[in-house]
């Protein structure tokens, strides 16, 4: 799981159907490939509007 989220993170156009195969190989249902892939893309989505925008993280308490 951990690796087709970086890859999707780092080189989506690589994408391919066996990197899904894959997941199912593993165990993941298709609703579970499919909320890692949304999951994935929000974070990515998130990231970028941030640091598009400058917005610094906020401090550790």
């Amino acid at each position: 799981m951990l690796d087709y989220a970086v890859k999707l993170t780092r080189t989506p156009q690589t994408m391919t159907r066996d990197d899904v195969e894959a997941l199912r190989t593993a165990g993941f249902s298709d609703a579970a490939i499919s909320h890692i892939a949304q999951v994935t893309a929000l974070f990515n989505y998130y990231n970028r509007i941030a640091d598009g925008l400058g917005i610094e993280p906020e401090p550790d308490w």
